[in-house]
């Protein structure tokens, strides 16, 4: 009834056959050999609306199994695509791998994956179209960053560990004795940067790894690079250790029960620990690290170092003064800990509250996070936030919508200013480029030859010095250009739970006032406009 025409149609003796509909020619296409075929409809369709004087019919046709592959626009993937084969022939082994071949895929192949989409077209519908990653590239493994491996318990460490009590509980006034090491002590390795792992993309090409970032090891007071091992960090001098960025010192250790107008203020080179509470009205200044185990009250902290109060640090307005500052001030030039905060003034490289901060006033060279944990949700009530690179709470501003101000990235409006001073430079600098060419121009009329020479080697100097200062100026646009980008680009406000009305919100020279309540967010700069993104 059906034979196979040389052009891979499926062709139907009418004669013979006698079809009374188009249920009988699919029927018998079922139960015949052509059955796996792409039936051709239309022509089926048309016999039986024509006039029926065909004596051969076109009921199918038989189709071979294509494949393709397909490489993604980033070069990572390679996927191979078979449509199975409709009565035809299936996709050989040999004649998939030559195509994959073809396609220029040489890296990040595996034998199995394409013995697992050829395995499924025996398994699919007859015209189905498979699809399997038959190549996968390897992204680069940047290399890790060099750390600081410490061999002594620092100051900070110790104050975190209270003494034990007999009956299991712990003294958190009591932390026993303070770490000490002595002069020669080993106090810290550098461990340096890897190189990481190159990566590949299934073109072949390379993906080069960033190496590890890198840092100079820093020897602070009491402290030098050893002579043996330019990695470690060796103590001068005994004292208390503590970490710095990038290094450490040795500090002595003043430890006072409580400063009040007993004590005196408390001005000291080395690190001060307070047992109890600073009061109303007293200063400690240090060129080490503060440590208050209670509360600080209307007194101001200023350390070289880290300050961390274990409590409260709580001030007012002082309208003793015009400007009606805080009477609570702490700043330093390390980080600033505290657990909970109302009307401060605090100054440093992060800022953490545990809890809440409550109208203070805050300045951070890098973040400032309300709570703690990998997502703080501390409560960010009043006040200003006078600058930083980030912020992080759970709570931004109050539901009654008071006004609130926080002013990220604002050094990037220094750099812009020194961005401007820079260009003026230059172009006073190209000014005189230009003067001295025209000198040049004027030199080479001059008939005396020797006085012509002497001319041109004091213009050439000249030259020489400014076409210098012009690259020095140019290198420092391009520095700045791209620091000014980097700090704009990392600034943003997380809140992990509400952002209130009454924010207004800055990132360097844009403005977002929110006019209502918003669930859990990222405030930033996107395409030079300030974004709520709420994903």
């Amino acid at each position: 009834m059906f034979k196979l025409a040389h052009n891979g149609k499926i062709l139907m003796d009418i004669t013979e056959a006698s079809p009374e509909s188009e249920g009988f020619i699919l029927n018998a296409l079922k139960q015949s050999a052509f059955s796996q075929c792409e039936i051709d409809h239309d022509s089926i369709k048309a016999f039986f609306k024509g006039d029926k004087t065909e004596k051969i019919l076109a009921v199918a046709i038989k189709r071979d199994a294509t494949f393709e592959v397909s490489v993604c626009e980033d070069k990572m993937q390679a996927v191979g695509s078979i449509t199975v084969a409709q009565g035809g022939t299936a996709i050989s082994f040999e004649s998939a791998k030559k195509m994959l071949i073809d396609a220029g895929v040489t890296r990040g192949y595996k034998k199995v994956y394409l013995e697992t989409l050829l395995k499924k077209q025996h398994l699919a519908q007859p015209g189905e179209k498979i699809s399997e990653p038959l190549a996968i590239g390897m992204l680069p493994i940047n290399g890790d960053p060099a750390t600081l491996k410490l061999h002594v318990c620092t100051l900070k460490q110790r104050l975190k560990q209270p003494k034990l009590l007999e009956d299991g509980s712990v003294d958190m006034r009591d932390f026993g004795k303070l770490s000490s090491v002595a002069a020669g002590t080993v106090l810290a390795t550098k461990m340096p940067a890897t190189a990481g792992q190159e990566g590949f993309n299934v073109l072949g090409d390379t993906l080069p790894a960033k190496h590890g970032d890198t840092f100079e090891l820093t020897a602070g007071d009491g402290t030098e690079i050893s002579q043996n091992d330019p990695m470690q960090l060796v103590a001068t001098t005994s004292g208390c250790p503590s970490e710095i960025n990038n290094g450490m010192r040795v500090d002595d250790v003043f430890v006072i029960e409580e400063v009040s107008v007993k004590s005196g203020h408390i001005e000291f080179d080395g690190s001060v620990v307070v047992s109890k509470n600073v009061e109303p009205g007293m200063k400690i200044i240090s060129k080490g690290d503060v440590t208050v185990l209670g509360s600080v009250e209307s007194a101001e902290i200023h350390a070289d170092g880290y300050i961390e109060i274990k409590q409260a640090a709580i001030g007012h307005l002082d309208h003793k003064t015009t400007e009606h500052s805080l009477t609570c001030k702490l700043i330093a030039k390390g980080d600033i800990e505290v657990a909970y905060g109302q009307y401060a003034y605090l100054e440093g490289h992060n800022i953490t509250f545990n809890k809440q901060s409550n109208h203070c006033d805050l300045k951070a060279f890098d973040k400032i996070t309300i709570g703690i944990g990998d997502k703080p949700n501390g409560k960010l009530i009043g006040g200003e936030i006078l600058d930083a690179q980030q912020v992080i709470a759970g709570e931004i501003g109050t539901p009654s919508g008071a006004k609130m101000n926080i002013f990220l990235a604002q050094n990037g409006i220094a750099i812009t200013k020194q961005t401007d001073e820079c260009v003026k430079n230059l172009a006073q600098v190209d000014e005189q480029i230009t003067t001295l060419q025209q000198a040049v121009e004027k030199a080479q009329q001059l008939r005396d030859q020797e006085k012509k020479k002497v001319l041109m080697q004091k213009i050439s100097a000249t030259q020489k010095h400014y076409r210098q200062q012009a690259k020095d100026i140019e290198k420092q646009l391009s520095d700045l250009d791209h620091h000014l980008h980097d700090i704009v680009d990392s600034a943003q406000l997380i809140a992990n739970k509400t952002l209130n009305s009454g924010v207004e919100i800055r990132i360097f020279d844009r403005v977002y006032k929110t006019q209502r309540t918003y669930p859990r967010c990222v405030a930033k700069l996107e395409d030079n406009q300030l974004k709520i993104d709420f994903n």
